[in-house]
């Protein structure tokens, strides 16, 4: 990884857009994988947000191992790697797609993220906030069993308690968004790392990079659209890691 690591210490402001392949190497399941949550019965519902307003019950036992049993997970190589380059100054901030906490586990700062998160959920009539741990605490108070409409997390006004994780029909949030697309244009380098580039608008970023200039370098198992594009592109992730967390200043 010569080319890479001469161009992270030559680059005067470098991002990161990370995706699912960074987390499966926790342990996280890929939520398009083949044990993903996409594979569940009423998979297209969990996260609709027309139906969380019909019935959040879908969404609570839908995600209720893979979103709120994301507490159990430790930041992976990649992420510890991350905040390695953060805290030598030859990283400036990363952008993920992925919605389970794990860069700001690792302590990284700033990290836009562009599908939302679970950090925090608001009522959907009053606006009231929870942090995740109290709504994981809710749901472990709930009874046994399947959630109904009536035990998910609810307010004390009684409107139900939704993720900022951005839900089909919903709008990305817009601050992480700009404040992503305003990195990728100064980015001089743009690190792409377990994500193949196929959920748009989030998988533009890197061609803001390439077409302000900058270097692209690909880390993913699978093609992406932008490999002919890119400076570099290399296939384990592992090695990535192991590369970036042996280098000094």
């Amino acid at each position: 990884m010569e080319r890479l690591i001469e161009a992270l210490k030559n680059s005067t402001c470098t991002a990161a857009l990370t995706g699912a392949g960074i987390s499966t190497l926790c342990g996280i399941p890929d939520f398009r994988g083949p044990q993903g949550l996409y594979k569940q019965p009423d998979a297209e519902r969990i996260f609709d947000i027309d139906w969380f307003d019909r019935d959040p019950s879908i969404y609570y036992n839908g995600a209720r191992e893979l979103v709120y049993g994301l507490k159990e997970y430790s930041p992976g190589p990649v992420h510890l790697a991350l905040k390695h380059l953060q805290d030598l100054g030859l990283l400036q901030g990363i952008i993920t797609q992925n919605i389970d906490m794990l860069h700001q586990k690792a302590g990284s700062s700033p990290v836009y993220e562009v599908h939302g998160s679970g950090i925090l959920h608001h009522c959907r009539s009053c606006g009231a906030q929870k942090t995740f741990d109290e709504i994981c605490a809710m749901i472990a108070a709930a009874p046994d069993g399947p959630l109904t409409a009536r035990t998910v997390p609810r307010c004390e006004c009684g409107g139900v308690f939704k993720p900022d994780i951005t839900f089909f029909g919903e709008s990305l949030p817009e601050q992480a968004f700009v404040r992503s697309q305003e990195l990728a244009i100064r980015a001089k380098v743009m690190l792409v790392l377990g994500t193949s580039l196929t959920v748009f608008p989030a998988a533009g970023l890197p061609r803001l990079t390439l077409q302000a200039g900058g270097k692209v370098f690909i880390v993913n198992g699978q093609p992406t659209g932008l490999d002919d594009y890119a400076e570099a592109r290399y296939d384990d992730l592992q090695v990535f890691a192991d590369a970036m967390m042996g280098l000094k200043v």
